[in-house]
């Protein structure tokens, strides 16, 4: 699957887009979950309900919005490579975190649920043609096609792994 042009997701998605470092997507995302899986191992228990700031989220919090996020942008990559041609309605990320409930599981537990959706994700994604793949649709009232929704995945992750460095104080590898 190729890196998406500029044209197919509007300007929002672009810092996502661009923190994926190379053409395989397939590979970035076996990569990342071995760089969540070692960030998960490395954070204390007694840490995981750590905000660096008032009413900021918790490292649990954190690690729930991705799993949330993952899961919605697969579900309008599906749609769209589906052929769906209804817009596909957008998420209030605070609401969602506010109900999720997140801060009663483990991190080891919401790592788990990352794993078997992003493991659906890959086999979604590699069954796709090319032209599946460029396949563009409407979502949050903006055009979008399926090979960005699968880098901006990849990218929301690496934007969230580069934010627990630098605000949690959590140091995991070299990069995200």
């Amino acid at each position: 699957m190729e890196r998406p042009a500029p044209t197919e997701y509007i300007p929002y998605y672009e810092h996502y887009v661009s923190l994926v470092p190379q053409e395989d997507i397939l590979k970035v995302f076996a990569d990342q979950l071995a760089e969540v899986r070692a960030f998960v191992e490395s954070v204390p228990e007694e840490k995981e309900l750590y905000r660096y700031a008032p009413g900021k989220w918790s490292l649990r919090q954190v690690l729930s919005h991705v799993v949330d996020t993952e899961r919605i942008f697969a579900y309008r990559a599906c749609c769209i490579a589906r052929g769906e041609t209804q817009a596909l309605t957008g998420y209030d990320q605070d609401l969602f975190e506010e109900n999720s409930e997140a801060d009663r599981r483990t991190l080891r537990d919401l790592l788990e649920e990352l794993e078997h959706q992003r493991r659906g994700n890959v086999i979604l994604l590699r069954a796709l043609s090319e032209e599946a793949s460029k396949r563009m649709g409407l979502a949050s009232g903006d055009p979008v096609s399926v090979r960005a929704l699968a880098y901006m995945m990849a990218g929301h992750v690496i934007h969230h792994l580069q934010g627990i460095r630098e605000h949690y104080g959590v140091r995991v590898g070299g990069g995200a």
